[in-house]
């Protein structure tokens, strides 16, 4: 397994792209409470990861999903994150006005926002569980599975360092360059969306494969 599912990982959580979020949320925090809200944040990212590189294909079985259907449909998802990411938006479907609303008023109170919003949806969320499934499929024995899951440990600890460093990214990069930073990420994962929605197709109709093999 080559490093692909690294960079689409790295481009989908894009933790850049949480600072902000993670810098209002935090915004009455103490440093120790804050540190503790990286950890939990972070670890929450490899604990989906891995779920979902471990059980996600005995999870699509259960429910009697084909993978080929399953890469279509994550492929439009990934495509649909992308374009919003060429946006300056994040790539992963938000939390909803509620769930913004209710982290808001937990950290004013000091309680940890740390796996929902920030971990779930905010870092990892539909696309990244999809991804991480479809990668899994492609996993030739235990350790191609294993190093997917240290992939996930990768991401986890980009977390960590983008949002311990949080407020020294935001006065370096500004929004300006955070919106560069996600419309790059959003162009390598509008073309890797693409090829996954392509191997899906070609499962499904085979006639496409012969076609584009002339």
């Amino acid at each position: 397994m080559d490093l692909k599912p690294l960079v689409t990982l790295l481009a989908i959580v894009n933790p850049l792209a949480c600072v902000p979020f993670f810098i209002h949320f935090t915004q009455d925090f103490g440093p120790s409470q804050r540190r503790r809200t990286v950890w939990i944040a972070s670890l929450t990212v490899f604990i989906v990861i891995a779920v979902s590189a471990l059980l996600g294909l005995q999870i699509l079985s259960f429910f009697g999903i084909s993978l080929a259907s399953f890469q279509v449909g994550g492929g439009m998802l990934l495509l649909t994150s992308a374009l919003a990411m060429l946006n300056a938006q994040p790539a992963e479907a938000r939390a909803t006005a509620g769930e913004m609303t209710d982290a808001e008023s937990r950290s004013s109170v000091g309680s940890s926002i740390a796996v929902v919003p920030l971990a779930i949806p905010l870092l990892t969320g539909p696309a990244t569980m999809s991804t991480v499934v479809i990668y899994a499929d492609k996993a030739r024995d235990l350790w191609q599975t294993l190093l997917l899951v240290g992939y996930g440990l990768v991401i986890a600890l980009a977390t960590v360092v983008c949002l311990s460093l949080a407020a020294p990214i935001a006065r370096v990069l500004g929004q300006t360059g955070i919106n560069v930073m996600t419309r790059l990420m959003g162009l390598i994962l509008a073309a890797l969306a693409v090829e996954v929605m392509a191997d899906g197709l070609q499962s499904l109709f085979p006639l496409l494969a012969g076609k584009a093999g002339r």
